[in-house]
């Protein structure tokens, strides 16, 4: 039976939503427009929730907020800017799950990871998919394994770069299920996946929202999902979890910080804006499409234990940007 990607309620999301708004609606900065940061370019996944989220968090707030691309450094020129800006709640980041990583790939950052934010939300999390070329003998996660244990590091997986979040997906899997694979690396998710589909690497563990529609076509075959539960979009697809891989729970996500310092009536401002953003239908909507849910938990302690977890597999497995 299919349950939704996480299954925990929504009731502080819609009771936001309920509220009558501007009683709580604080005029940030003067009322000037609000930066709306984004760590990766225009068409990228947390450029996608940065548009998506924009207006509604304007009309929460009764201010303009603007989408500004910043990308480079893996996320870290945005997270820079950030972090010098006033702490007036008008400079915000939208970044991704890179932003728990880059403290264990990067030697040195422009910034302290620990002490120069405020997180304020995680807005949505998306799980990645174990996908293969179509002509790929392999029909399950256990064929896999077989192939792999038969023959160490002769499978090959694409990923969009050294320290990607599908570069990780893949050196987790190696560690949880015991097998050597030799990881392929391109210079972005597109071309990883246009040569998994044309057969030149036979796995990738893709972002659902980016494989979905490559999915559902057949030009690329899913095996499992990386999340705790299926995927409402792949219903019919194991978790890793199923397929015998416990453990291996990948997720995409994007976080919003602000600068260090925020006063808390502010804080609370933006967070109460970001979740009433989220709780809009046509945003939750939007975002189930894509084979992802809200994320209702603690923004803090999930982005400290996302570094922990992945500062460990980066170091256990020797991973390095170059």
């Amino acid at each position: 039976m299919t349950r939704p990607l996480f299954t925990r309620r929504h009731a502080l999301l819609a009771g936001v939503a309920s509220l009558h708004w501007p009683a709580l609606a604080a005029e940030l900065g003067g009322g000037k427009p609000i930066s709306l940061v984004v760590s990766y370019p225009a068409g990228g996944g947390a450029d996608v929730m940065a548009r998506l989220i924009a207006p509604r968090l304007a009309d929460a707030l009764g201010q303009p907020v603007v989408v500004e691309n910043k990308p480079g450094a893996s996320g870290t020129i945005a997270a820079a800017q950030v972090a010098r800006a006033a702490p007036d709640g008008t400079t915000l980041l939208l970044d991704a799950s890179s932003f728990a990583v880059n403290p264990a790939l990067f030697a040195k950052l422009p910034y302290d990871p620990d002490t120069a934010f405020t997180p304020l939300a995680v807005l949505a999390q998306f799980p990645n998919v174990l996908v293969c070329t179509p002509s790929f003998e392999a029909r399950s996660v256990a064929d896999v394994l077989r192939l792999a244990r038969a023959r160490p590091k002769a499978l090959a997986y694409a990923s969009s770069g050294n320290g990607s979040a599908q570069h990780l997906a893949g050196a987790l899997f190696e560690q949880l299920a015991k097998v050597e694979l030799t990881h392929v690396p391109y210079r972005g998710g597109g071309p990883a996946m246009t040569d998994v589909m044309g057969g030149q690497v036979p796995l990738f563990f893709a972002n659902v929202a980016s494989s979905l529609g490559h999915i559902q076509s057949g030009r690329l075959r899913a095996l499992a999902v990386t999340a705790p539960v299926r995927c409402r979009a792949l219903a019919d697809v194991p978790t890793m979890a199923e397929a015998g891989v416990k453990g291996h729970e990948v997720l995409e996500w994007n976080p919003v910080l602000g600068p260090a310092g925020l006063p808390a009536a502010v804080r609370d401002t933006l967070v109460a804006a970001l979740r009433r953003a989220m709780a809009d239908p046509e945003v939750l909507g939007r975002v189930r499409a894509l084979g992802g849910d809200v994320f209702d938990g603690d923004a803090a302690r999930f982005l400290k234990a996302q570094q922990v977890l992945w500062g460990r597999v980066v170091k256990e497995r020797g991973i390095t940007r170059d």
